[in-house]
């Protein structure tokens, strides 16, 4: 391996651990508020996805410069470009995650108690979510262990596919609810379409987990 080239590598996958960890913990604590019904404590979980961007551009800088001061051989260049896509992710989440707290934040200041009891029983997906933060996590952290990460791109599917199952049961309930009552059909539908946003978090931990394997594996990107 290139002089030097292992030490940057190691400082850019530390970065994308060190943003990924806050991606977590803003998920965590717009559950946490969502289940207490709090809104400043989801403004406060907002409030903490302001740095993201800024540090997924500096991160891809950092890859550019690798780029120019070492030209790294082939597998070396599969990490990089692999990185590349993975602060794409990363930036994606972040949209994703702000635009969904917003969203809950307005859907709680209306203080419907029947809508409150919707989000209730939505919240299963966002603990799916963190399930599959932390495995993102550790296929990083455990990334010359190629069984290991296998392992817990498996667990990222699984919980995946949970997600898919309480979306699914819950836009069947809602349906039946909107046939049954037009009072609040609208807050349904767009608690339906609040919801989905919330879903493509985990979507995106998806991808960044095909991208940890094809950066340590190869295979398709």
């Amino acid at each position: 391996m290139l002089e030097g080239y292992s030490e940057a590598r190691h400082k850019v996958r530390n970065k994308i651990i060190e943003v990924l960890t806050n991606l977590s913990i803003a998920n965590k604590l717009a559950l946490q508020a969502l289940e207490a019904e709090d809104i400043k404590g989801l403004e406060q979980a907002r409030k903490s996805l302001k740095k993201i961007f800024d540090t997924t551009e500096k991160i891809d800088n950092d890859i550019v410069l690798i780029f120019a001061k070492f030209t790294p051989e082939a597998r070396d260049l599969r990490e990089m470009v692999s990185y590349l896509k993975v602060t794409s992710a990363l930036n994606r989440i972040r949209t994703n995650l702000n635009n969904y707290i917003k969203n809950m934040k307005g859907v709680l200041g209306e203080e419907n108690s029947e809508v409150y009891k919707v989000i209730k029983n939505s919240l299963n997906i966002n603990r799916c979510t963190l399930n599959a933060f932390d495995a993102t996590l550790e296929m990083l952290q455990t990334f010359e262990d190629n069984d290991k990460i296998q392992f817990l791109a498996t667990q990222i599917e699984v919980e995946y596919s949970k997600t898919d199952d309480i979306y699914s049961l819950l836009e069947k309930e809602l349906i039946q609810k909107m046939s049954l009552s037009h009072t609040v059909t609208e807050e349904y539908f767009n608690l339906l379409k609040y919801i989905r946003k919330n879903l493509k978090i985990i979507d995106r931990l998806e991808s960044i987990s095909s991208r940890i394997i094809f950066a340590r594996m190869g295979g398709k990107l």
